[in-house]
Protein backbone atom coordinates (compact mmCIF):
# COMPACT_ATOMS: atom_id res chain seq x y z
CA UNK A 1 0.00 0.00 0.00
CA UNK A 2 1.36 3.43 -0.95
CA UNK A 3 1.61 6.09 1.71
CA UNK A 4 0.09 9.43 0.79
CA UNK A 5 2.60 12.32 1.06
CA UNK A 6 0.60 13.97 3.83
CA UNK A 7 0.82 10.76 5.89
CA UNK A 8 4.55 10.20 5.33
CA UNK A 9 7.06 11.18 8.01
CA UNK A 10 8.30 14.02 5.76
CA UNK A 11 4.73 15.18 5.20
CA UNK A 12 4.06 15.19 8.93
CA UNK A 13 7.23 17.18 9.61
CA UNK A 14 6.33 19.69 6.87
CA UNK A 15 2.84 20.06 8.32
CA UNK A 16 4.36 20.64 11.78
CA UNK A 17 6.61 23.36 10.37
CA UNK A 18 3.64 25.05 8.73
CA UNK A 19 1.74 24.88 11.98
CA UNK A 20 4.62 26.51 13.89
CA UNK A 21 4.33 29.37 11.40
CA UNK A 22 0.58 29.71 11.95
CA UNK A 23 -0.22 28.06 8.59
CA UNK A 24 0.28 31.50 7.07
CA UNK A 25 1.00 31.93 3.38
CA UNK A 26 3.09 35.03 4.10
CA UNK A 27 5.48 32.77 6.03
CA UNK A 28 6.18 30.54 3.00
CA UNK A 29 9.87 31.37 2.63
CA UNK A 30 10.51 30.82 6.32
CA UNK A 31 8.54 27.56 6.14
CA UNK A 32 10.60 26.37 3.18
CA UNK A 33 13.88 27.25 4.92
CA UNK A 34 12.82 25.36 8.04
CA UNK A 35 11.63 22.33 6.06
CA UNK A 36 14.94 22.27 4.20
CA UNK A 37 16.84 22.59 7.48
CA UNK A 38 14.94 19.62 8.97
CA UNK A 39 14.83 17.37 5.90
CA UNK A 40 17.99 18.45 4.07
CA UNK A 41 15.88 19.57 1.11
CA UNK A 42 12.31 20.37 0.14
CA UNK A 43 11.18 17.08 -1.40
CA UNK A 44 8.58 17.21 -4.18
CA UNK A 45 6.38 15.02 -1.99
CA UNK A 46 5.91 17.77 0.61
CA UNK A 47 4.94 20.53 -1.82
CA UNK A 48 1.23 19.55 -1.81
CA UNK A 49 1.33 19.19 1.98
CA UNK A 50 2.71 22.70 2.41
CA UNK A 51 0.32 24.12 -0.19
CA UNK A 52 -2.70 22.63 1.54
CA UNK A 53 -1.57 23.72 5.01
CA UNK A 54 -1.11 27.38 4.02
CA UNK A 55 -3.94 27.53 1.46
CA UNK A 56 -1.86 28.09 -1.66
CA UNK A 57 -1.76 26.14 -4.89
CA UNK A 58 1.02 23.62 -5.48
CA UNK A 59 2.11 25.78 -8.42
CA UNK A 60 2.55 28.80 -6.13
CA UNK A 61 4.69 26.84 -3.68
CA UNK A 62 6.70 25.24 -6.48
CA UNK A 63 7.19 28.67 -8.07
CA UNK A 64 8.84 30.00 -4.92
CA UNK A 65 11.03 26.90 -4.56
CA UNK A 66 12.20 27.09 -8.16
CA UNK A 67 12.75 30.87 -8.08
CA UNK A 68 15.16 30.84 -5.14
CA UNK A 69 18.41 28.99 -5.75
CA UNK A 70 18.87 28.10 -2.09
CA UNK A 71 16.01 25.60 -2.14
CA UNK A 72 16.70 22.12 -3.44
CA UNK A 73 14.62 18.98 -4.06
CA UNK A 74 17.47 16.60 -3.27
CA UNK A 75 19.80 16.68 -0.26
CA UNK A 76 23.08 18.50 -0.83
CA UNK A 77 26.46 16.88 -0.45
CA UNK A 78 28.36 17.05 2.79
CA UNK A 79 29.94 20.33 1.59
CA UNK A 80 28.35 23.05 -0.53
CA UNK A 81 30.55 25.10 -2.85
CA UNK A 82 28.92 28.23 -4.28
CA UNK A 83 30.71 30.11 -7.04
CA UNK A 84 29.66 33.63 -7.95
CA UNK A 85 28.72 34.08 -11.59
CA UNK A 86 27.75 37.76 -11.42
CA UNK A 87 29.32 40.40 -13.64
CA UNK A 88 32.15 41.48 -11.33
CA UNK A 89 33.35 37.91 -10.82
CA UNK A 90 32.96 37.13 -14.52
CA UNK A 91 35.08 40.15 -15.42
CA UNK A 92 37.85 38.84 -13.17
CA UNK A 93 38.21 35.47 -14.92
CA UNK A 94 35.30 33.84 -13.10
CA UNK A 95 34.44 31.63 -16.07
CA UNK A 96 37.85 29.96 -15.85
CA UNK A 97 37.20 29.30 -12.16
CA UNK A 98 33.82 27.77 -13.00
CA UNK A 99 35.35 25.55 -15.69
CA UNK A 100 38.10 24.44 -13.30
CA UNK A 101 35.62 23.68 -10.50
CA UNK A 102 33.40 21.58 -12.78
CA UNK A 103 36.38 19.67 -14.17
CA UNK A 104 38.00 19.19 -10.76
CA UNK A 105 34.79 17.95 -9.14
CA UNK A 106 33.63 16.07 -12.26
CA UNK A 107 30.17 17.59 -11.82
CA UNK A 108 28.11 20.49 -13.07
CA UNK A 109 26.31 23.30 -11.32
CA UNK A 110 23.37 22.07 -9.31
CA UNK A 111 24.89 18.62 -9.01
CA UNK A 112 26.65 16.62 -6.32
CA UNK A 113 29.84 14.62 -6.74
CA UNK A 114 29.46 10.88 -7.12
CA UNK A 115 30.80 10.31 -3.60
CA UNK A 116 28.24 12.69 -2.11
CA UNK A 117 30.92 14.95 -0.65
CA UNK A 118 30.44 18.21 -2.61
CA UNK A 119 27.49 20.00 -4.18
CA UNK A 120 28.46 22.70 -6.69
CA UNK A 121 26.13 25.66 -7.01
CA UNK A 122 26.12 28.80 -9.13
CA UNK A 123 25.08 31.98 -7.34
CA UNK A 124 24.64 35.45 -8.72
CA UNK A 125 26.24 37.62 -6.06
CA UNK A 126 28.04 36.85 -2.85
CA UNK A 127 28.54 40.53 -2.06
CA UNK A 128 32.32 40.22 -2.32
CA UNK A 129 32.80 42.11 -5.59
CA UNK A 130 35.96 43.88 -4.46
CA UNK A 131 37.64 40.48 -4.13
CA UNK A 132 36.36 38.85 -7.33
CA UNK A 133 36.09 36.08 -8.23
CA UNK A 134 34.43 34.86 -5.07
CA UNK A 135 33.18 31.57 -3.76
CA UNK A 136 31.60 30.28 -0.58
CA UNK A 137 32.28 26.90 0.98
CA UNK A 138 29.95 25.74 3.74
CA UNK A 139 29.00 29.34 4.45
CA UNK A 140 32.57 30.67 4.55
CA UNK A 141 33.33 33.37 1.99
CA UNK A 142 36.57 33.35 -0.04
CA UNK A 143 37.84 36.04 -2.40
CA UNK A 144 40.33 36.29 -5.24
CA UNK A 145 39.86 32.63 -6.02
CA UNK A 146 41.70 31.13 -8.96
CA UNK A 147 42.21 27.47 -9.86
CA UNK A 148 45.08 27.00 -7.41
CA UNK A 149 43.25 28.68 -4.54
CA UNK A 150 40.11 26.67 -5.34
CA UNK A 151 42.10 23.43 -5.06
CA UNK A 152 43.72 24.58 -1.80
CA UNK A 153 40.40 25.59 -0.20
CA UNK A 154 38.72 22.37 -1.26
CA UNK A 155 41.66 20.24 -0.07
CA UNK A 156 41.55 21.97 3.35
CA UNK A 157 37.78 21.59 3.60
CA UNK A 158 37.83 17.89 2.77
CA UNK A 159 40.81 17.16 5.04
CA UNK A 160 39.19 18.97 8.01
CA UNK A 161 36.05 16.93 7.47
CA UNK A 162 38.06 13.71 7.49
CA UNK A 163 39.59 14.50 10.89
Amino acid sequence: MLTKPENSPDGERARDVCSRHGNRADELIEILHEVQEELGCVPQSVVPVIAKAINLSRAEVHGVISFYHDFRHEPAGRHVVKICRAESCQSMNGEALCDHAKASLKTGFGETTADGQVTLEAVYCLGNCALSPAMMVDGQLHGRVDAGRFDEILRETLSEAAE
